[in-house]
């Protein structure tokens, strides 16, 4: 069995010294290392494993994640803003009231993941897989959502404000409470399962009036 708490303790001490030059921890095996509110912004976590570790409270702003297993891990309270996780497998990962503002997440697995009371506002969620997550409470303000998947997903007093939702698929989606003002929707499936057809021309309204709000 390798010796992880060694390793993970000569990966720690080069994280945070501020004097070491290149801090590439791209493909490292981190999982279940404990990085909770260590200065982590702008380092190089291309396809790392961080299975489990624990994030909370850490600052990742302009930190590359693409590709990275975070899967169960804890990135509570953490600051993401302006990180690339574009392509990461988010699973399970507590998420809540983490701040992700203009974060790319394009095609991130966020299935099961707790969002709640996250900022995501002006975020890149294209193509991301929100299925079954815990988004109670979140700001998604002027988000990318295009053909984001939100089967199954608690919006409950979420705030999507001109969010674009052109094609996401919101079919079983809870959505009390919901703030959808001025958001764009294009053939977006509704959470009763219909398809909303709104000419391009028109997109942008309110539509409180829709009755599967």
């Amino acid at each position: 069995m390798k010796n992880y708490a060694r390793q993970h303790k000569s990966f720690l001490s080069q994280m945070i010294n501020e004097n070491f030059e290149d801090r590439d921890f791209s493909g490292c095996d981190l999982s279940g290392i404990d990085l909770k509110e260590v200065d982590l912004s702008g380092i190089n976590f291309v396809g790392a494993c961080l299975c489990g570790a624990n994030l909370s409270g850490a600052i990742l702003t302009g930190a590359n994640l693409s590709e990275a297993n975070l899967c169960q891990a804890n990135l509570s309270q953490a600051d993401l803003r302006q990180a690339n996780l574009c392509g990461a497998l988010l699973r399970e990962v507590k998420l809540n009231q983490s701040n992700l503002w203009g974060a790319c997440l394009c095609n991130v697995d966020f299935q099961q993941a707790d969002l709640s009371a996250a900022i995501l506002i002006e975020a890149s969620l294209i193509e991301a897989n929100l299925v079954k997550a815990n988004l109670t409470g979140t700001k998604l303000c002027g988000a990318m959502l295009i053909e984001a998947n939100f089967n199954q997903a608690d919006l409950t007093s979420a705030d999507l404000r001109w969010a674009n939702l052109m094609a996401a698929n919101l079919s079983e989606a809870i959505v009390e409470r919901t703030n959808l003002s001025n958001v764009k929707l294009y053939e977006t499936i509704m959470p009763d399962g219909s398809i909303y057809q709104q000419s391009l021309a028109n997109s942008f309204q309110s539509i409180s009036y829709y009755s599967g709000f």
